[in-house]
């Protein structure tokens, strides 16, 4: 069990990392590989979350999650975030991807 938290928990933190790069890049016009100030913030606070998650061992993929241990400022910004990388994470990195939506699908714990 232990072994599939910290599969869930490094994944759940890969996946957001490559979904606010994909933003900060396109939007924000940074390079590739790097983060601007505000989406750096972004990124240490959605570690931060993931890292304190309510559910240790249990944890769902945060879209699943009931508790919101998000500041809504910072979930605005998420969900902004995932609404635009989202579909582009299919193209951009198609294996993480399955790989989320497999955990989304077939191992959230929240009903």
């Amino acid at each position: 069990m232990e072994g599939d938290m910290a599969f869930s928990r490094s994944l759940e933190t890969e996946t957001i990392k490559k979904m606010i790069m994909i933003y900060c890049h396109d939007v924000h016009g940074t390079e590739k590989g790097e983060l601007c100030s505000e989406c750096s913030g972004l990124l240490d606070y959605a570690k931060q979350r993931i890292d304190k998650c309510f559910y240790g061992d249990q944890k769902p993929v945060c879209s699943k999650c009931k508790v919101h241990c998000y500041k809504p400022e910072m979930r605005n910004k998420i969900k902004e975030v995932m609404r635009y990388s989202g579909p582009r994470m299919l193209f951009k990195s198609p294996v993480l991807s399955l790989r989320y939506m497999y955990r989304k699908k077939f191992k959230s714990n929240i009903k």
